[in-house]
């Protein structure tokens, strides 16, 4: 299958030129963080980083970024980088660090990773399965920013699925990535407390947001290895999923209660 690789969006940069890491004296002495995400919500979570990345009292720089490669979108079904590498461009962030494989377990992509030597990896909705490989690259683990209270809605569908089920709480979870779905040690959570008017989209944007925040805060002892200490582990008995949602599950039977259509359509 051939691969789109747009002029301004490389799939993967050339360390040929070189045998040093290409973040090498974009930020001496700082560590290096690879960010992974594709939807708008990721792309807030990046624009903080790099924000954050920015502040001459910041230990660590944002050395590169993964995303999906680009899609076909809108009427003209035009080839379009995802909400995160755009964001990047945008930001002035290197053309030939925005990393866009189709799978994450492709060897020139996992090949290419080791060049940049990451410390850390954060991912915020990336949309792709990390192999053993993968989380085996950087020290300080891979850290993900998910929208439920884990153990609770593990899965690609947690903000939807927890609305749907009426509750009246919710939150962020920070948790180490390990090889089963959202299952690693949970770093630090957030509660958030949740009405029967907000909708699924605003409920995400405002959990990543925390996330964000929450992220930045424990940075510093995921960097030092303090925070794989204080982690704990998740309660496995006590895990729920949270599948994607079908297309059968959009139809509405007026046999149910007015209260569970009601959260059906959030």
């Amino acid at each position: 299958m051939t691969r789109y690789s747009p002029p301004l969006l490389r799939r993967f940069f050339s360390c040929a030129a070189t045998s040093a890491s290409p973040a090498a004296g974009r930020g001496a002495g700082k560590k290096n963080l690879v960010f992974l995400g594709s939807p708008q919500v990721a792309a807030s979570v990046l624009d903080t980083l790099l924000a954050a990345s920015g502040s001459p009292d910041s230990g660590f720089q944002v050395a590169a970024v993964v995303t999906q490669p680009p899609a076909a979108k809108n009427r003209g079904r035009k080839l379009l980088p995802s909400a995160v590498a755009q964001l990047a461009l945008d930001r002035g962030f290197p053309e030939e660090l925005i990393f866009t494989p189709e799978r994450a377990r492709e060897e020139s992509f996992l090949s290419d990773l080791k060049e940049v030597k990451p410390d850390v990896c954060i991912t915020a909705a990336y949309g792709n399965i990390l192999p053993r490989k993968f989380l085996d690259i950087p020290p300080c683990g891979t850290v993900n920013i998910h929208p439920s209270l884990l153990p609770l809605y593990r899965g690609a569908a947690p903000v939807q699925r927890a609305l749907q089920d009426g509750v009246a709480e919710t939150g962020v979870s920070l948790a180490y990535t390990v090889r089963a779905l959202d299952a690693g040690p949970v770093i630090a959570c957030e509660r958030f407390s949740v009405n029967e008017y907000i909708k699924a989209p605003e409920l995400l944007a405002i959990l990543f947001d925390i996330g964000s925040k929450l992220l930045i805060n424990e940075l510093p002892s995921i960097l030092d290895g303090s925070a794989i200490e204080k982690a704990h582990p998740q309660d496995d008995s006590k895990a729920t999923l949270a599948p994607k949602l079908n297309s059968e599950e959009s139809w509405l039977s007026f046999d149910q209660e007015a209260k569970e259509l009601h959260n059906k359509m959030c």
